[in-house]
């Protein structure tokens, strides 16, 4: 119950971690409890249907029952919200391609997308147009561990060192990924809107 609970912030989520790695589930309980909140409040920032936040944040957790054993000793907040921000990126892909199937959309909130006063964050506009429109378009056509790279650093906000221990790989092959990345995305992009030679055919 409370066993595992420890008030000094990052070394009791470290604990409640190796404890959930050993299959405790009073420690994810606690971890739960500890990250729950804020990881809702800014999902919902993010999207504003409660039923994929709900199914996202879920997720979330599942993954960490899973993957605890895995956790490098990064700071658990990151780490977690690293987890959630993939879950929602999948989520959105997910129902984009849904939509997709099922024909044009009638009326996809174009304008009450953010329904929470404020207007729209960087991360909000970049993560929309990774998942929305041409941009998303282009980064299906590039290679995936590019596309991982600019996921972890772009869509998900991580430090080069932070995206390096996400992917498993050096800093400096990060950073070149990044690099071949961007120049991917934009010739992906040149190709989906070329520059008109003569006016419409």
């Amino acid at each position: 119950m409370g066993g595992h609970r420890e008030k000094d912030g990052a070394a009791g989520d470290a604990a409640l971690l190796r404890a959930v790695a050993t299959g405790d589930p009073a420690a994810l309980a606690d971890l739960y409890d500890r990250h729950a909140g804020w990881l809702h409040a800014r999902l919902t920032r993010r999207c504003p249907d409660p039923e994929v936040v709900r199914e996202v944040l879920q997720d979330t957790f599942v993954t960490v029952w899973r993957s605890a054993a895995g956790h490098r000793g990064q700071e658990a907040g990151g780490w977690l919200w690293t987890i959630a921000a993939r879950r929602l990126v999948d989520a959105r892909r997910a129902q984009e391609r849904a939509a997709r199937l099922a024909g044009p959309p009638l009326e996809t909130e174009p304008v009450g997308r953010y329904d929470t006063g404020a207007a729209p964050s960087a991360e909000d506009r970049v993560l929309d147009g990774l998942e929305y429109g041409d941009v998303g378009t282009a980064l299906d056509r590039i290679s995936p561990e590019l596309r991982e790279v600019l996921r972890a650093t772009v869509v998900d906000g991580l430090s080069t060192r932070e995206a390096a221990r996400l992917l498993g790989i050096p800093e400096g092959t990060v950073k070149s990924r990044a690099r071949r990345a961007r120049a991917e995305l934009r010739s992906a992009l040149a190709q989906l809107n070329p520059t008109p030679a003569g006016g419409p055919a």
